[in-house]
């Protein structure tokens, strides 16, 4: 019988069933994996929150399996096929594709050619020849002609048996299994362009004469390569042996078949017409089909890697340092149609906006500086938020001038990235925050939230459109979407909301939550003022206890009754605390923050049946710190003066940037001129890098060194290898990949990934040889 879904699960994570069983009994319960993962450290042997979600995703695949072969048997067993033999290869099928294989004999298809020649009784001469290749096909053929069934002369006969071993051969299950891995370890991928299109699909031309093995082909070349193939410039196709290889040369695939049905040439009459079907089932539909899946499989490889990455990317920029609860105004800059400003007070409301024209073609410089510094001090705004678009480096030094001429405003400027802020401005949920703003100020006001809290202003936005992804548009956009809602959830709950603070779609992220009971609390919040204890969330319409249970830990009250509503200790462990503030006889306020005398309690001394070690341990965690925030520590990058175009920028300037997005060829890092430079993985360190991430997180403040400008392609070498020496970067062909070089998902530019055979990326090589 097949095993269990939670021992096949404990296999794969290397943990204990129990732990397995335990948390997918959670999940099934309605659980959550923060929850689980915070919470329920003893339930499930402390399962972390990335086990967690691992096991969630393979028990959807594992249960979705256990459902299809549950209908092959049915489907089979109804024909009365089901033999104890393929039954028990049917339970051994351990993944969806090993499973088809075994059901393609059995699965209800259209008339084939086989079929139809099985109707007009001509599977013995098949049978026959195949058992017996000594015997002559066409004088055993005319055994079997038959007018009334269509089988009027040698060759008909023929043909039609052909036609019924080529489909025995293409649906032998352990044969197809060996096949596909043997072309799967051995073919290559190539990549050619269509004739005509070398001028349009140029941003491909890396793979107009592409070749490499399938099974090593980086998930962004991969994605390329595709993108061309779907754009209509390039062709794609599997070769499993040398072009060179003469025509009558049967290849290993063939042997593959031929041997496994003892067919082989002996110089027997039916020994050639035999080894013609096999080298026909190979061509024309076996390898066809299994060029289909490889591509696909190679696409699915693709697709989670990428995922991986954005997955990757959009957690450190969702956990980026905040500017905190200070009053600031916000930035979009523009040229023509002006610079939108915003300002908002320290927990993000918005108090004022104005446009200003500083620059061409109206130039109005001194009557926008004094428009911001009115708005400063009127407000009391204490920082700046500018955002990286266009005119972000213009507008940049308006601010910097604005300091220099006001210092008594005590301001600060922080350039942001406002990926995803005009997604936010059309939005329903920007409509109805503001119906009033015009859609231009929206963003402003966006930006200066995002510099006070990213991760609150971020869940607004449809993480597609933040900018961190690597072919976000070409990946499975059910799995993507799946995994960045992961993402983003894990993200909301490690840091917790302030519930009396929160917006709706902040709150929607907590653990239990959906849009409606965030939007119940945000209404009970307006009607009945600020939430007083946690146990006041039970008065929310709909808020029961299973979601209170869910929610509650990642829910924050500052200020209010109890001050253990302003942690992460779950109400359900407040009899731990009130234990040990019975026991040392101080108050509960006294004992929050006093690490010496923390340190002096034994956590053993507070265990019980419900809560164990690693709650207690959580719990004493929590007391020293409340309400901790995981986040770093704030900090800015500081953009080069007269540095702010392509053209400002020469090899050798060292200078420092911002990470805007992690790939697994390397970073791109914002250096203020509007075009992100790429830093390859071989010159982000002096060692040896097998995982950029690493090295480098999205939002983080580097030092680079300029290696190369490409000016007409728009392309940046860096380097973070700060003693690298300039010229080791010289090619003027860049590398193809990223999208062609558009910004995805509404980002600022962004050069394209490295090619496997572009001058950079042997440049790139070179260095990492040095």
């Amino acid at each position: 019988m097949l095993p269990s879904i939670a021992s096949r699960l404990a296999a794969e994570l290397q943990v204990r069933e129990a732990q397995v069983a335990a948390a997918v009994g959670l999940i099934d319960e309605g659980a959550t994996v923060p929850f689980i993962a915070r919470y329920r450290k003893e339930v499930t042997g402390g399962l972390d929150d990335t086990q967690l979600r691992t096991l969630d995703e393979r028990l959807r695949y594992l249960r979705e399996l256990d459902d299809r072969r549950d209908a092959i048997l049915k489907s089979i067993a109804e024909q009365g096929k089901l033999s104890p033999e393929l039954e028990a290869s049917l339970y051994g099928a351990d993944n969806k594709t090993t499973l088809e294989d075994l059901y393609l004999p059995y699965k209800p298809k259209r008339r084939t050619r086989a079929q139809i020649a099985r109707e007009a009784g001509l599977e013995p001469l098949a049978d026959s020849l195949l058992a017996d290749p000594s015997q002559v096909p066409e004088t055993l053929a005319e055994q079997y002609l038959n007018a009334e069934a269509g089988i009027a002369d040698v060759k008909v006969a023929l043909d039609g048996a052909r036609a019924i071993l080529i489909e025995r051969f293409a649906e032998d299950a352990e044969l197809l299994g060996s096949l596909r891995e043997k072309l799967w370890n051995e073919g290559e991928l190539a990549g050619a362009v269509i004739d005509g299109k070398q001028t349009e699909g140029a941003k491909f031309s890396d793979y107009f004469e592409h070749r490499e093995a399938i099974k090593s082909t980086p998930s962004h070349r991969a994605l390329a390569l595709l993108r061309g193939r779907n754009e209509g410039v390039l062709t794609l196709s599997l070769k499993y042996q040398p072009d060179e290889t003469p025509i009558t040369e049967r290849s290993a695939y063939e042997l593959m078949i031929a041997e496994r049905f003892a067919i082989r040439d002996a110089g027997r009459p039916a020994d050639k017409w035999l080894l013609d079907s096999v080298r026909l089932c190979w061509r024309a539909k076996i390898f066809l089909s299994l060029e289909l899946e490889l591509v696909s499989r190679l696409k699915d490889a693709a697709d989670l890697d990428a995922i991986k990455v954005f997955s990757a990317n959009l957690h450190d920029l969702l956990l980026a340092a905040p500017a905190g609860p200070r009053a600031t105004l916000g930035l979009d800059p523009g040229l023509r149609t002006g610079t939108k400003l915003a300002v908002v007070d320290n927990t993000g409301k918005l108090l004022d906006t104005a446009t200003i024209y500083p620059h061409a073609p109206r130039n109005d410089w001194d009557r926008s500086i004094a428009i911001l510094a009115a708005l400063c001090a009127k407000y009391k705004v204490e920082l700046i938020a500018i955002g990286n678009g266009t005119a972000s480096r213009e507008t940049d030094k308006l601010a910097q001038e604005l300091i220099k001429k006001y210092p008594e405003l005590k301001l600060t400027k922080i350039v942001v990235s406002e990926a995803g802020a005009s997604v936010y401005s059309a939005s329903e949920l920007a409509a109805k925050e503001f119906p009033e703003l015009d859609v231009s100020l929206r963003g402003a006001v966006s930006i200066a939230r995002r510099l006070q809290d990213p991760l609150a202003e971020l869940v607004k936005i449809d993480p597609k459109s933040i900018g961190v992804g690597q072919y976000q548009h070409d990946v499975n956009q059910s799995s993507l979407a799946r995994a960045l809602d992961a993402v983003v959830e894990d993200c909301v709950n490690a840091v917790g909301v302030d519930v009396n603070t929160a917006s709706a779609p902040l709150l929607t992220r907590i653990s239990g939550l959906n849009s409606t009971l965030a939007a119940n609390i945000v209404a009970h919040r307006d009607q009945h003022g600020a939430f007083r204890t946690r146990r006041d969330l039970l008065k929310v319409s709909r808020l029961g206890d299973k979601t209170f249970e869910q929610a509650a830990g990642f829910l924050r009250i500052m200020n209010g009754d109890n001050p253990l509503d302003a942690s992460s200790v779950h109400p359900e462990a407040y009899p731990v605390v009130e234990s040990i503030v019975a026991r040392c006889g101080r108050e509960m306020k006294s004992l929050i923050g006093d690490s010496a005398f923390l340190k002096t309690i034994k956590p053993t001394d507070y265990t019980d049946e419900r809560f164990g070690l690693p709650t207690v341990m959580d719990i004493l965690k929590e007391l020293d710190k409340p309400g901790r925030d995981p986040r770093p520590e704030f900090t800015t990058a500081t953009f080069q003066d007269g540095v702010e175009d392509l053209k400002d920028l020469l090899p050798g300037m060292v200078l420092e940037g911002v990470v805007t997005n992690v790939a697994n060829f390397g970073a791109f890092v914002d250096i203020g001129v509007h075009q992100d430079g790429l830093v390859h993985i071989s010159a982000l360190s002096t060692s040896y890098v097998d995982d950029p991430r690493k090295v480098v997180k999205a939002g983080q403040v580097v030092k680079v060194k300029v290696l190369e400008v490409d000016i007409p392609r728009k392309r940046i070498a860096l380097t973070m290898r700060l003693s690298d020496e300039v010229g080791a970067a010289t090619s003027k062909r860049a590398p193809a990949g990223n999208g062609g070089g558009k910004p995805q998902g509404g980002g600022r530019g962004r050069q394209e990934a490295p090619a496997g055979n572009s001058a950079m990326a042997d440049a790139f090589a070179k260095l990492l040889k040095r």
